[in-house]
């Protein structure tokens, strides 16, 4: 399929071909990269910071709040790019893999090292803020390069339906895996290995050579397809792209799509908080091993993986917003607990994660399930189905949610007195002003953010009746155009 003919005949004529198991796989690899890189990132490196770098709390979630927010400055400035590269050999999104991929492994790489800039403890406290800020800038940057390309291929591998459906499962089972086999491979790193310094270098050189291969992988695999489309695409002439101050418009006279990032972003900061405190309620509060961080994180994440097919099918009979209540409640109460768990609880400490496991999958799954509800009302409203607008707003906001949670957490720590780790010491004994606030962080500042969305959700104006109303009027007008 590659495209050695001139008029690009053979390459629409494979392209309307099904995808192959080859080519699913191969796309299904392009997450996998990003995946590890986020996964290890949210979960660990607040901790990576404060407990082996011995940063102030505070300083740290300044590095991660920086490097997050311009992480989605960034993202429409590749985004356009992309659009306009040109490469017989490549198409337009798969040089960026090609020639970002080992730039993000290495800059990925370089987060988790800690030079030695100075024996003057606050000059070498300065050195690694301002070396975390460049390096965490440009690790974004190349996160960009890879990612953003990587999410706009879907479309351009195939335009039919349930195989675009089949093929973000693929995605998924790559994201989600990958998530999940950082925190097992933290594990074993953190269960062999006892310097805490020792122990981030080769878990992150390890994920960087991961992710590097696995970025080759859906390059090389995705290559023929790509290239098919590209040939049936520059012989169609593309529609002009909206102004951005047009699509600024669109999006926020949409009410119901405030209401679903209002939701959506709400669900996330609870998310973004929990999975940054873990570590240190852990090993804080319940005075165990850093060893056993992971497990109960496993913990969480899986339950919300298996969760979703569950909710997902409980979301058809009931509703979308019941089942946000339901599982936005179990997390409530799984908070409430946190608040409450001693030392030498380990059993309830783990059914405690399961619970909010259940939670946190309501919080991936239902904001994502009502936008396309919020995409056909514009289609009606407008006439056009403009569905990158819209996701586009929603990564950036997962972006700043992050961002800011990270941020939030940070100095609330160092507000509360936090003793970070000298680099390569023993961790400090925590004061109670501290051991408080990690609490606070782990129960009562989720349930806030919670009970915000369940606000929002309790007023979120598409239910299932105006759906299907929305529904029969788009039919309706599709027949009378016909």
């Amino acid at each position: 399929m590659h495209n050695s003919s001139p008029n690009g005949d053979s390459e629409a004529t494979s392209f309307s071909d099904k995808l192959d198991l080859k080519t699913k796989l191969a796309y299904g690899a392009g997450d996998l990269g990003p995946a590890i890189a986020a996964g290890i990132g949210g979960f660990f490196l607040l901790v990576f910071f404060t407990n082996v770098a011995g940063i102030p709390a505070g300083l740290a979630g300044s590095i991660l709040l920086i490097g997050k927010i311009w992480d989605a400055v960034n993202d429409p400035i590749v985004g356009v790019l992309t659009d306009k590269t040109k490469s017989r050999r490549w198409g337009r999104r798969l040089p960026w893999l090609f020639y970002g991929a080992i730039p993000f492994g290495i800059f990925f790489f370089l987060q988790w090292i800690v030079p030695r800039f100075s024996t003057e403890p606050t000059s070498q406290m300065w050195s690694l803020f301002w070396y975390y800020v460049v390096i965490g800038v440009v690790s974004q940057v190349f996160y960009t390069v890879v990612n953003l390309p990587y999410t706009a291929m879907t479309p351009e591998l195939t335009q039919d339906y349930d195989e675009r459906t089949s093929l973000n499962s693929f995605r998924f089972l790559f994201s989600i895996g990958g998530s999940i086999f950082s925190l097992i491979l933290a594990q074993i790193v953190f269960s062999t290995i006892s310097d805490r310094q020792q122990q981030f270098f080769i878990l992150a050189a390890i994920c960087a050579v991961i992710a590097t291969l696995s970025l080759y992988w859906c390059v090389y695999g995705t290559r023929d397809r790509i290239l098919a489309f590209e040939a049936k695409r520059t012989s169609v002439e593309e529609p002009p792209a909206l102004p951005i101050k047009e699509q600024f418009k669109i999006v926020f006279t949409n009410k119901p799509f405030l209401y679903v990032i209002g939701i959506y972003l709400f669900s996330w900061l609870a998310v973004q908080v929990t999975a940054s405190i873990i570590p240190y309620f852990v090993v804080n509060c319940l005075q165990l091993r850093e060893a056993q961080v992971p497990t109960v994180l496993i913990a969480v994440q899986g339950t919300a993986i298996l969760m979703l097919l569950v909710w997902s099918n409980l979301s058809k009979r009931i509703g979308k917003k019941t089942v946000y209540f339901m599982g936005i409640i179990l997390w409530i109460l799984a908070a409430i607990g946190l608040y409450f768990l001693q030392p030498g609880q380990l059993g309830l400490m783990f059914a405690l994660a399961v619970i909010t496991g259940m939670g946190v999958s309501t919080a991936y799954l239902i904001p994502w399930s009502m936008m396309p509800d919020v995409i056909e009302l514009d289609e009606l409203n407008t006439g056009q189905r403009r569905e990158g607008i819209f996701y586009g707003f929603m990564v950036l906001l997962q972006k700043f949610g992050l961002a800011f949670g990270l941020f939030l957490v940070g100095n609330a720590l160092q507000a509360s007195g936090f003793r970070e780790a000298a680099a390569g010491q023993e961790l400090p004994t925590q004061p109670e002003s501290a051991l408080f606030a990690i609490r606070l962080a782990a129960s009562v500042l989720p349930v806030i953010f919670l009970i915000g969305g369940l606000v929002l959700a309790y007023f979120y104006p598409i239910t299932r009746e105006i759906h299907a109303e929305i529904l029969l009027k788009l039919k309706e007008r599709k027949q009378g155009n016909g």
